[in-house]
């Protein structure tokens, strides 16, 4: 299983790193936009604030469109 272009992206393809990653029992994600959010309990919660995180984003993407 290779890595998937994502859209306009050429054929040799960037490397990605992880979002994620722990410092001792805490887990973080980090973005674009910032540096680093957390610390979140679990990689699970992570996740779950990446999503809550990205949709955030698209919806401020989509005002700004808009105006």
């Amino acid at each position: 299983m290779g890595i998937d272009n994502r859209s306009g992206e050429s054929e040799n393809i960037p490397f990605r790193t992880g979002r994620f990653y722990n410092v001792g029992s805490n887990w973080y994600f980090s973005s674009r936009e910032q540096a680093d959010l957390g610390p979140f309990l679990t990689k699970e919660a992570a996740t779950q604030a990446l999503l809550v995180y990205l949709q955030d984003i698209e919806t401020q993407n989509n005002l700004t469109i808009a105006s």
